[in-house]
């Protein structure tokens, strides 16, 4: 991200994707907005723009009014605009003279004449100009003499509570941290200078850093206790926090900042720390001595330290989701072994409207775990979709609901994405929940694919599973990670659009990797954490759906990912064996599945246009996103799968022939 503290230096923006405000505290409602403008620019090849005004228009316009407080500062401002993405972040001078501009000078002289911008998203309701003249109709209005289109968000709603930042600080100021990060998308920050202080608190067992807050326009939440993460060089520690005055030490009056870190030690005066604000502990108060003051700090670290690592809002860092349809006795098989090796992470459920009791059974039964219901069933890419932009993680831990975790299952996969940048998403050794010495089908010890298009795993080939050995223990570079248990970072997997929701189920996750392996990003797999796969819980292996999504997203993985060259003779192949395949099932009796293949084909054809376009759609984003050289071959098997078990019987990853000796 480039930032501009000068608006009469800027560079020429390409195909500009633009918005304008003030961004108090980045909150959801401005993350939608941000989320559409990556949206657009990823389609027309252009770069975002935010343009903030500094200092924040109230203090301009009513400089005698003392009641404004900001939720982030220009620092803080910065550090949230880098996490989601944007590439310039524009900090434009308000002054008396800019605030008296009309709202056609506003457009003409402000808007075209300094950005040019091919697109304008802006939020509900947004005004600009004197006496705020300017909205959405005016703005369009100018749409074909700017040449640009405007976007208008809806306002963003949770818990049927409007977000702005007004109500936030109302919820801040009354001490309800958790409803004010609910509607911040993200841990209220404060950001300040670590200072001398008295030292009391290193006589108590409990040193403190006393902080010196920068911009004295700052929210500060209540007097009392906190709940906090302190974010040190880059790492993140638990603590709490006191605001107060100290009236057990002191009776000066004067209001001070202090946090106790948890197991740090470090010396850190004069450095910056950016403390995230979980959660209001208690009120502050007066106790006889420091014996008293001790014991009270006792009870406050370990209610702190329970909250840290128990409460499902404390660690945003990653979170397991778990799509649910109609699988209540899946939940019920299954769910303990996840909340009993999960400790710390947010467990989510996403139900894609059952129709069974599984809801009931979640909200009896486990109360604790977030539950997101769905309006209509999105299948297993759509469904996954919707969830995610519920979940509030840096990393999303995506699970089948019939899959049992073993210990540690999650740490290590996290871990390792955490220490491997270039990792575009990670998967555990999948093994048979009703053969535990065996591969499972879906995943195994992670996907590959052969010169054809056709995946396969190490550890199974077509429908042949091996026994798990240890043969495949190695941390490697694999094509695809599997859909039934995966780590994928948010922000990653939003910026590449997701799993394509026409493919419903069934490949949609081979689909997205080959999308990041355009991107330079690479798949592994991780074989110390293990996880067990029941299958065929919500759609059966052998089921004729199942064959016809199998041979539809298929042909449309090909021809949304395939290179073009490769395309002009791999599709008439392709559609060559289907039809084989087709003809199979016929002569063994399996109508309905050969009418299956005959669906695809035909949804291939109809809807080529539509696949083509998806095509384009990557391209644009691999201009746009690209951070390595493309890296589709890694994984990919020189080969004929089909020829290597039909015709020379090699059923065995380790029995292949046309492998480089990186994979084997």
């Amino acid at each position: 991200m480039q930032i501009h503290d000068h608006i009469n230096d800027l560079p020429s923006f390409r195909n500009g994707v633009i918005t304008f405000g003030s961004f108090d505290g980045v909150h959801l409602g401005h993350l939608g907005i941000i989320e559409k403008m990556n949206t657009l620019a990823a389609e027309i090849d252009g770069e975002t723009i935010v343009v903030t005004f500094y200092p924040h228009p109230r203090q301009v316009i009513y400089p005698q009014d003392k009641s404004l407080k900001l939720l982030s500062t220009r620092e803080e401002k910065i550090r949230l605009f880098k996490e989601v993405g944007i590439d310039h972040l524009i900090f434009c001078p308000f002054t008396v003279e800019f605030s008296q501009l009309h709202a056609d000078e506003y457009i003409e002289k402000f808007i075209i004449g300094r950005f040019h911008p091919s697109r304008i998203v802006i939020g509900y309701d947004h005004r600009f100009g004197l006496n705020r003249q300017g909205n959405i109709h005016f703005l369009k209005s100018y749409e074909e003499k700017g040449a640009f289109t405007v976007y208008e968000l809806p306002q963003q709603v949770t818990r049927e509570i409007q977000v702005s930042s007004t109500r936030i600080r109302k919820y801040l100021e009354a001490g309800d941290i958790r409803l004010a990060n609910e509607l911040l998308g993200h841990p209220y920050l404060v950001r300040g200078k670590v200072i001398r202080g008295h030292q009391i608190g290193e006589k108590l067992g409990y040193p403190t850093a006393n902080i010196s807050l920068t911009e004295k326009l700052k929210l500060i939440p209540p007097e009392g206790i906190y709940v906090v993460r302190v974010v040190h060089k880059g790492r993140r520690y638990g603590g709490m926090m006191y605001i107060g005055t100290r009236p057990t030490i002191s009776r000066e009056g004067i209001k001070s900042i202090e946090v106790n870190i948890f197991d740090f030690n470090d010396d850190i005066y004069d450095q910056i720390l950016e403390i995230e604000i979980l959660t209001f502990l208690r009120a502050d108060k007066t106790f006889e001595n420091l014996d008293q003051l001790r014991g009270q700090l006792d009870q406050d670290k370990l209610h702190a330290l329970e909250y840290l690592n128990a409460d499902e809002s404390s660690r945003n860092e990653a979170s397991v989701v778990i799509l649910n349809y109609n699988g209540r006795h899946h939940l019920e098989n299954f769910l303990p072994s996840v909340q009993r090796f999960s400790p710390g992470y947010k467990i989510v459920v996403a139900d894609n409207a059952s129709t069974d009791d599984s809801s009931k059974f979640l909200k009896e039964k486990h109360p604790r775990i977030k539950l997101i219901q769905l309006e209509r069933n999105h299948g297993f890419a759509g469904g996954y979709n919707h969830a995610i932009e519920y979940v509030n993680a840096e990393y999303i831990v995506l699970l089948n609901s019939d899959v049992e975790v073993t210990n540690q299952w999650a740490d290590r996969l996290l871990d390792f994405i955490r220490n491997h940048p270039e990792a575009g998403a990670v998967q555990p050794k999948i093994k048979a929940f009703d053969q535990k010495s065996t591969f499972e089908y879906a995943g195994a010890a992670g996907g590959l694919l052969d010169r054809l298009g056709y995946p396969f795993c190490q550890g199974r080939i077509l429908s042949e599973v091996e026994e798990d050995f240890g043969q495949y223990d190695q941390y490697k570079e694999i094509f695809w990670t599997s859909g039934a248990a995966m780590v994928i970072r948010k922000n990653l997997f939003q910026r590449i659009g997701g799993f394509d929701p026409d493919f419903f189920a069934h490949m949609e996750e081979i689909d997205l990797c080959w999308r990041l392996k355009q991107l330079g990003y690479k798949m592994y797999i991780v074989p110390n954490s293990v996880v067990y796969h029941k299958g065929g819980g919500t759609l059966s292996y052998e089921s004729p759906r199942k064959t016809y999504l199998n041979f539809r997203n298929g042909m449309s993985l090909l021809l949304k990912n395939e290179k073009g060259l490769t395309l002009l003779w791999l599709l008439p192949i392709r559609i060559i064996l289907d039809i084989i395949a087709g003809i199979r099932f016929l002569v063994v009796g399996e109508v309905e599945n050969a009418l299956a293949v005959v669906k695809a084909l035909v949804y291939s054809v109809i809807n080529f246009p539509k696949t083509w376009f998806k095509r384009r759609k990557i391209i644009k984003l691999r201009n746009r996103y690209k951070v390595a050289e493309d890296n589709s071959d890694a994984g990919r098997y020189r080969g004929s799968i089909i020829w290597e078990f039909f015709i020379k019987g090699r059923r065995k990853y380790h029995e292949l022939r046309y492998f480089s000796k990186k994979y084997l």
